[in-house]
């Protein structure tokens, strides 16, 4: 008997065995509902709907439905849990394959591993076979137990309490990023969640939301999870063309400087001012401006009746037409002349949001309140706890984005909702949702030249408290009722 038919007997042997458990399996499924509603809400999350999605190692199918996808591909080398998936969810496809061996002839936006890592006896050669799977926006989704309930869980299987593992691997998280970048992907963030997976109220709710997210006690988690990203290739500068939003509101003084100073980049770079309702003669200084430099490509938006910043970047994007979008406060605050740094970061791949950072180098004096830079700090802590991603400074007005992902993050703007009168945070909680790399780039912060600051300390805290609170429910709450 060749290699071949010895491995396909052997998985319609195991098929044979599962079959005759298909009760057994949805059954641990049901003893362990919340926990599976956690693993459903965390994938839920960060996997679009409608997307194309590969689940390796899909046991039932139950996750791959439950993030709904447009076109869904589950392998499993289990034959009976195919068999089970494949009635249970016609719509989609399933197939019996072992993940060292998985081949396929597509690509997929999301490749989804859950808990099922740990199961395989060469990860690195799974990982190696996902490579030709995906394309350069393609997110790996990986959840996997945390080490530290090898024996927790493993009295749990003995107790019949939760479903067997026959073999399990207990990496640290370390290894998955070392597996990670060893098969060409790039990690983009990670986190963990739930440290109480039965229900036991009040208990579980304390655990869930309240101790899982202290720092100290979150290393106790159960489920882990990692998002990666193919590895990005650089860009030349004759593919990218960029447009630098400049919103404006009593700026007068500042905007020939901002025209002067704003250096070019890639194929073309051209500068958008958009008014927010100036009465000290800054529309006049823009028309002037136009005038005046022709060998610039400037534009000038009426902000109209709209009303704050986000507003503003919002108009000033939806018009431009450049491929790159970069957002310059007309303060000049933070230097224009930083914003090549963000054009080769971007560039060169190094990440997909690039944020300006203001508290890495000292600044001008002056150049910040002491009030202002304490609820600085604080909110950039706060929005690093909430995001689990590190955001040195939330409130810096530098930020660069492709137009394609900007556009991406437009279109699923519902899940936040306009909440943001800033502009900010609408492209903080976008990024982070949609899986965004985000780097940071330091800024000089200068004090101001012309003109006075538009941000009001105590009415801008409460919505700064405010967001907090909306972030705090959309991403931290993952296995709440939906």
């Amino acid at each position: 008997m060749s290699q071949a038919e010895k491995k396909n007997s052997q998985l319609s042997e195991k098929g044979e065995d599962r079959r005759l458990s298909e009760k057994t399996l949805l059954r641990w499924r049901k003893r362990n509902s919340y926990y599976y509603k956690w693993l459903d809400g965390i994938y839920k999350f960060v996997v679009r709907p409608g997307s194309r999605v590969l689940h390796v190692g899909c046991d039932c199918g139950d996750l791959l439905a439950a993030v709904e996808p447009s076109y869904g591909v589950g392998i499993d080398a289990d034959a009976g849990a195919i068999e089970l998936a494949r009635k249970r969810f016609a719509h989609l496809n399933f197939h019996v394959m072992d993940p060292h061996e998985l081949q396929l002839d597509e690509k997929f936006d999301y490749v989804l591993i859950c808990n099922s890592l740990g199961q395989w006896c060469d990860i690195q050669e799974v990982l190696d076979r996902v490579v030709p799977l995906t394309n350069p926006s393609t997110r790996i989704i990986i959840t996997y137990y945390n080490h530290l309930w090898e024996g927790v869980l493993g009295i749990g299987s003995l107790l019949r309490i939760r479903k067997p593992n026959t073999y399990q691997n207990w990496l640290p998280a370390e290894d998955i990023s070392n597996l990670l970048e060893l098969s060409g992907f790039d990690v983009i963030r990670s986190s963990s969640f739930l440290m109480m997976p039965k229900r036991l109220p009040p208990l579980t709710a304390f655990c869930n939301y309240v101790l899982s997210l202290l720092p100290g006690f979150r290393y106790f988690n159960l489920v882990n999870l990692v998002i990666a990203r193919p590895k990005p290739t650089p860009q030349r500068d004759e593919d990218l063309s960029v447009s630098v939003v400049v919103p404006c509101r009593n700026e007068r003084g500042n905007i020939q400087d901002a025209i002067t100073r704003i250096p070019k980049m890639g194929r073309e770079t051209e500068i958008i001012f958009v008014d927010g309702n100036s009465t000290d003669g800054t529309v006049e200084e823009i028309e002037r401006c136009i005038a005046e430099y022709p060998d610039r490509s400037i534009s000038l938006i009426h902000q109209g009746a709209g009303v704050g910043k986000g507003d503003a970047v919002r108009k000033g994007f939806a018009a431009a037409k450049g491929n790159v979008l970069v957002v310059q406060d007309a303060d000049l605050t933070a230097p224009p002349e930083d914003l090549p740094k963000f054009y080769r970061a971007l560039r060169d791949g190094k990440g997909e949001y690039i944020n300006g950072s203001r508290l890495v180098y000292p600044m001008e004096k002056q150049a910040m309140r002491s009030l202002n830079l304490l609820g600085n700090k604080f909110f950039s802590a706060l929005f690093t706890w909430l995001l689990g991603q590190r955001f040195r400074d939330t409130l810096c007005g530098t930020k660069m984005i492709s137009k394609k992902d900007y556009e991406l993050i437009a279109t699923n703007r519902s899940y936040f909702g306009e909440f943001d009168p800033f502009g900010d945070f609408d492209l903080i909680f976008g990024a982070v949702k949609q899986n965004l790399k985000v780097v940071e780039v330091p800024v000089a912060y200068r004090a101001r030249t012309y003109g006075s600051t538009n941000i009001s300390r105590f009415t801008h805290g409460w919505l700064l408290l405010k967001m907090s609170w909306i972030a705090f429910k959309k991403i931290k709450w993952l296995g709440r009722k939906r």
